[in-house]
């Protein structure tokens, strides 16, 4: 069984600087229901992801359309990374190799007094393959991505978003880009901290799309 059995947001790259949100349903309608869009394209080479109903909808779509020729660019279709098994990794504490860095990293506030690093990395994992994860003293914690359209996707779609311990103690957690500005030292260190203020959580509106639509499609 394919380790992606359970996953139904696939991940779309190598768009034209012009594509639309019909454009990307036109590709991927025939394969399932969509029940969601998100096209990034106001900075950088846009990229998308798409959403299915069904878990098996998202898989015949990434292997049918990963390399598919649209309009001159070859498109590239996968899961996110983040949703594959693999170790958890982390700060270094002596065992197995250092930690891979990365440049896109985000700033989390707000965490509950009990969460971990290993929580953080669980709970950013939604958003993409998160390569660091730590946990400061002030409630605060730093995660970096291999990807700079998962740390994008990060910032919009985890930001304010509910966040549980592994003791079970829950806070909603603010996520923003590390412009550099906070990139002060800290010491290092997962022991218990003060308890902060949840914040409000504010639900960003969805985009609902349907495959049973009747409209003509130019590509197959």
């Amino acid at each position: 069984m394919s380790s992606y059995s359970n996953v139904r947001r696939i991940y779309v790259g190598n768009l034209p600087s012009d594509i639309r949100t019909k454009d990307i349903e036109d590709i991927f309608y025939k394969y399932g229901k969509i029940t969601l869009i998100d096209l990034m394209n106001r900075r950088g080479p846009p990229f998308a992801f798409v959403e299915f109903e069904d878990a098996r909808d998202a898989e015949d779509a990434v292997s049918a359309r990963d390399g598919y020729d649209y309009d001159g660019y070859k498109l590239r279709v996968e899961f996110p990374r983040g949703n594959s098994a693999r170790p958890r990794g982390g700060p270094s504490r002596g065992r197995g190799p250092p930690a891979r860095r990365s440049q896109y990293r985000v700033i989390v506030s707000g965490l509950p007094p009990t969460g971990s690093w290993q929580d953080l990395k669980d709970h950013m994992r939604e958003a993409g393959d998160v390569c660091y994860a730590d946990v400061y003293k002030d409630g605060t914690g730093v995660v970096e991505f291999l990807r700079y359209e998962d740390m994008k996707y990060a910032v919009k779609k985890l930001d304010d978003s509910r966040f549980r311990s592994h003791e079970g103690e829950v806070s909603y957690v603010r996520v923003r880009e590390d412009t550099g500005r906070d990139s002060r030292s800290r010491s290092r260190s997962h022991s218990p901290r003060r308890s902060r203020s949840p914040v409000n959580y504010s639900h960003s509106p969805a985009r609902k799309y349907s495959r049973s639509r009747s409209r003509s499609r130019s590509h197959s």
